[in-house]
């Protein structure tokens, strides 16, 4: 028995996948984000405007790699499992730092923190639990979260932005995480099912 013909991008990207070694240049990018972390988080911790200037910058450039290692990876064919998993985590671990690290300098409330960090490690251990019946890949609704996220964080390390700013801007990123979170939830129940169905079980 023959394959299907491929119809459209989404079985040409999946053979891609499959072929792309995970040691690429979108691969690199999203394990530098992680390298960075540590630095950033020394950055916020030393005084001075100075250092915490430096942080800013260390964090808006790590961040940019989230933009540029996807579009890298999507524009040259560079998409690999790896990077579906460890791109998020790389996210995750440069939001979690800086959101642990305002909340530490008491700069941010600590509820704050800890509702966006339960959100990002449940979809994560979500992604693990039904990794198994398939890859949930990154949403749109995923990707305004995340940019939402780094301008709330980056308004809180400039320290010369008006507090009502920053309310309003978390006030926003903390609402889009909460309801990008369910919809993993859904997309992950249903993954699952149809995983099961195709199984016969």
């Amino acid at each position: 028995m023959t394959n299907p013909p491929e119809t459209g991008t989404e079985p040409l990207v999946e053979s891609l996948a499959r072929r792309v070694s995970p040691w690429n240049i979108a691969n690199v990018l999203t394990v530098l984000r992680l390298v960075v972390v540590p630095f950033f988080v020394a950055c916020m911790f030393v005084e001075g405007e100075g250092w915490r200037s430096a942080a800013l910058l260390v964090f808006l450039l790590a961040s940019l790699t989230d933009q540029l290692d996807g579009w890298l990876a999507r524009r040259y064919g560079l998409i690999t499992d790896f990077g579906k998993i460890a791109d998020p985590i790389a996210d995750k671990a440069l939001i979690g730092a800086a959101l642990v690290t305002l909340s530490v300098l008491g700069e941010l409330p600590w509820w704050v923190t800890a509702t966006i960090l339960l959100r990002e490690i449940g979809v994560t251990a979500l992604r693990f639990a039904v990794i198994r019946h398939g890859i949930i890949p990154a949403s749109y609704g995923g990707k305004v979260k995340t940019v939402l996220q780094i301008v709330a964080i980056a308004l809180y390390i400039f320290p010369l932005v008006p507090d009502p700013i920053r309310w309003i801007a978390m006030g926003l990123a903390l609402a889009v995480t909460v309801v990008t979170g369910l919809d993993y939830v859904i997309r992950a129940i249903r993954l699952r099912k149809v995983a099961q169905k195709a199984r016969g079980e």
